[in-house]
């Protein structure tokens, strides 16, 4: 046996020897360097999660991601089982020195709850982390703001710290509404009830009641029924939104009330009344031209008789200096 081995099941020992309830927050080797994490969260609550872990000449410690740890595998990358030590209650746990990649997997359970049909979890890790979400799911919220993933598969977390929430087979509510000889459709996504839904082509507004407490609600709104920006009202209150997804015909809108109550999305700048101003603005104009045009005029005018009398007036007065002078000539 090499001297590396003999210092590695003494470090076991000295591992397996330590109290489980000390075990959180242990530090025993160097901190082992992570070329990826990867946690796949199925439709359900599932977790696994995938380290792959450079190779080292000595022992090196990895923290795994808080929760309930089973099934936990180390392998080489042929898929060779590998000797590992457990610190704690599974929290890190200290890999064989290695000349190639070492992978570990586990299943985490008891961290991602379900709560008024969100699940929930309130998630951290320093390591950069990539999230692979279910199938079903194309929006997320992280720390409250969403995130649209369209056909992409997840995210990446660096440094992680954050809420992550997301529903699955969130309700779709569709409204048919006719304007301007057009037809439009808007689409609201929750699990909140919403009753009374109105738009009104005076205001060009959008109201319904909201009865839920703490729901998501996104609404997908055409632009060209609902020009942006956008200000959100729950009765006379502003409230808080995100706009965003401005895909040039419609721009997603979401909100997350306390409590029940009415809610009103207006659009700040309304089309018509901006051309109506342009309209009049030119009106303005043209009458403002005239009237300059006439201010010149008399101007011109006033000018040009000032000049016929100062001219009248000096041609007076040379004319009494010429007689002043004959008449002392002929003295």
């Amino acid at each position: 046996m090499s001297s590396k081995q003999v210092i590695f099941f003494v470090i076991m020992i000295f591992i397996i020897a330590i109290p489980t309830a000390y075990g959180q927050g242990i530090s025993i080797g160097e901190k082992a360097e992570q070329k990826s994490v990867e946690v796949v969260i199925s439709s359900s609550d599932e977790i696994h999660v995938k380290h792959v872990i450079a190779s080292s000449n000595s022992p090196r410690q990895v923290e795994l991601i808080e929760g309930t740890v089973t099934n936990l595998t180390v392998l080489d990358e042929e898929g060779n089982e590998k000797q590992f030590g457990s610190i704690g209650d599974n929290d890190s746990i200290m890999i064989y020195p290695s000349q190639e990649n070492t992978i570990v997997e586990y299943d985490l359970g008891d961290i991602i709850f379900l709560k008024d049909n969100v699940w929930t979890w309130n998630f951290r890790y320093l390591e950069t982390t990539s999230f692979i979400l279910p199938e079903e799911v194309d929006l997320i919220f992280v720390n409250d703001r969403p995130v649209y993933l369209d056909e992409k598969k997840g995210i990446a977390c660096h440094g992680c710290q954050m809420i992550l929430e997301y529903s699955i087979d969130e309700p779709k509510i569709l409204k048919n509404i006719e304007f301007d000889n057009k037809e439009f459709l808007i689409e609201i996504r929750t699990f909140a009830e919403i009753n009374q839904f109105n738009f009104d082509q005076t205001t060009k507004s959008i109201s319904f009641d909201f009865n839920g407490e703490k729901q998501f609600v996104t609404a997908i709104i055409p632009l060209e029924l609902l020009p942006i920006p956008h200000n959100v009202y729950m009765g006379d209150e502003k409230i808080f939104f995100h706009e965003y997804n401005n895909n040039g015909t419609h721009v997603w809108l979401n909100i997350r009330p306390d409590n029940s109550g009415n809610v009103s999305i207006i659009g700040t700048i309304d089309i018509n009344d901006e051309k109506s101003t342009i309209q009049n603005n030119s009106s303005t104009s043209v009458s403002n031209v005239s009237q300059d045009e006439i201010v010149y005029i008399l101007l011109g005018v006033g000018a040009l008789i000032g000049l016929v009398v100062i001219v009248i007036i000096m041609r007076k007065r040379k004319s009494l200096v010429t007689s002043r002078e004959i008449q002392e000539d002929n003295t």
